[in-house]
Order: structure tokens, then C-alpha cells, then sequence
């Protein structure tokens, strides 16, 4: 009797650890592959358009900041600029410049109305673009003249099988779904890792593609690079889908019955003494 039920016991210890083992691969490893993967990562995808409503900070300085003071609204000069910097790295919020300064809002035609210059199309401008547009106009009246323009309101949102949802702000206005998904603390361990669904609208229409996060080509997707009001998915594997439909309460049974077997088991054998 007492060698049928340490049976039991152990066949289920057994059952257990190669449930355990079975889901312990390389499920939860990113971009596996990376050796194999040619990067081709094209520029295009990491130019982020000006869209309608983006708020963008502009900040002109220069050598004598009386003379640049028209161009900066009721913006005082004697404000300092101030850095969030960190030491290296380029994800959000890190190696980037918080520029405080006059904010734009970009209206239903892409215009902003610009001191002194009057109204400036940003449509299908990138802020690298817009910025060397500005400089060269501003050159006009002032001599060696520094344009700082950032986006406030770059945001990306992080639902599903993550360990922090929630909306995420990207000062510098560029950032991967690395980047993201870090800032959301990365996915739980019930994350599915290669079906991550990204939903963006741009120019008012609105796409969708799946990343593979295990898999080192992602690099060169048109979604790796993030864009303005970007939506990131997680959806949960099949181990949180069965979990999901078992009695909550059935750890709590296992283990009352494993206690109460291994009681059996010390009881027989002292009757057996």
C-alpha cells in the first residue's frame, strides 16, 4: 500500500515538472535569430510625418537673444532650457533634451502661425525636415541662428499582456516598440511573443501589422520605428487561455490533496511499524 501511494505521488511530481519543462524553450528569448538577419532597415520608416494636432515646441536661439525674442512669443530668454538627459542610450526619455518653449499646435490645414514668418505648412514634413525649412528662413534675420523644435505629444498606448499598460510619452518624438514595450515594463510571461499587433493611424487611415518579437527580422518592419498615437497589442498565450477557464480554486484543491496523500502515506506506514 505504501509503495502504491509514494507512486502516485512521484508519478505526479513527475507529470508536473514535464508540464513545467515543456513550456521552459526559448518562448520568451527576443530576436533569436539576430546572427542570421541582414538589416535593412529603411529610413523612410523612421521619418515620423507632422500630423494634425501634434503640439510642437519651437525654440529659437542665438548669441544675442534680444534679437531672436519676436520669434519666440512672450517666451522669456533669461528661462533656462532644461535636460532630462541621461548617459547614452536612444530610448524614450534617455540621451534626449526636454526643450522648454513656445508650443504650436499643428490646425486642420497643417499650418502653424509662426511669429513674424505668419503661417507655416508642416504637411508631410518630418521635424527634421520642418527644422532645416525654419532655419533657412529665419537666417533671413537672424545670424547663425539655433532651432530647437520637438514634439510634446508624441504618445503611444501599451495594452494587454504587459506588466504596465497605459498611455506612453516619447519626448524626443522617436522610439521603437523595443522602446515601448521597455517603458511598459515588458511583456509577462503570458505575453504572446511573436503576434504583437500594432494599429496606426496616419493622414487619417488607419493600418495594422503583426511583429514577431522573437524573431530578429522585425528590425525591418515598417512598425519597428513608432509613430504618433500608435497602438501596441499583446494577446495571451494559450497557457494564460487555459488558466483563464480553470476553477480559480483549483491550485488550492492540488495541493490540499497532495498534503492529504503524503498524510496517508506517513500514517500507513507508522500502522505498518
Amino acid at each position: 500500500m505504501k509503495g502504491k501511494i509514494l507512486a502516485v505521488v512521484l508519478v505526479s511530481s513527475l507529470v508536473v515538472s514535464c508540464k513545467v519543462n515543456s513550456n521552459a524553450k526559448n518562448d520568451l528569448n527576443y530576436m533569436q535569430n539576430i546572427e542570421q538577419v541582414a538589416i535593412n532597415a529603411s529610413a523612410k520608416n523612421s521619418g515620423n510625418t507632422i500630423q494634425v494636432g501634434d503640439q510642437l515646441i519651437i525654440l529659437i536661439t542665438a548669441k544675442d537673444m534680444d534679437v531672436v525674442k519676436p520669434f519666440n512669443q512672450n517666451y522669456s530668454s533669461s528661462e533656462l532650457i532644461q535636460s532630462n538627459a541621461l548617459a547614452g542610450g536612444n530610448t524614450p526619455n534617455q540621451g534626449n533634451i526636454s526643450i522648454s518653449g513656445p508650443t504650436y499646435i499643428v490646425d486642420a490645414n497643417g499650418d502653424i502661425d509662426f511669429p513674424v514668418l505668419g503661417r507655416l505648412n508642416t504637411s508631410g514634413k518630418t521635424l527634421v525636415g520642418f527644422k532645416g525649412e525654419l532655419k533657412e528662413r529665419m537666417m533671413k534675420y537672424v545670424i547663425n541662428p539655433t532651432i530647437n523644435v520637438r514634439l510634446s505629444n508624441f504618445k503611444v498606448t501599451v495594452l494587454g499582456e504587459v506588466n504596465r499598460q497605459g498611455d506612453y510619452t516619447i519626448a524626443n518624438g522617436q522610439g521603437t516598440i523595443l522602446n515601448a514595450l521597455g517603458l511598459a515594463g515588458d511583456l509577462t510571461q503570458y505575453g504572446k511573443r511573436n503576434e504583437v499587433l500594432v494599429i496606426r493611424t496616419e493622414d487619417g487611415v488607419v493600418s495594422h501589422g503583426r511583429i514577431n518579437l522573437q524573431d530578429a527580422n522585425l528590425i525591418n518592419s515598417p512598425y519597428y520605428n513608432l509613430k504618433q498615437g500608435d497602438a501596441i497589442i499583446v494577446s495571451s498565450n494559450n497557457t494564460r487561455d487555459v488558466m483563464a477557464k480553470q476553477n480559480p480554486n483549483t491550485g488550492l484543491y492540488l495541493t490540499a490533496a497532495s498534503i492529504a496523500i503524503t498524510a496517508v502515506a506517513v500514517v500507513v506506514s507508522l500502522f505498518k511499524k
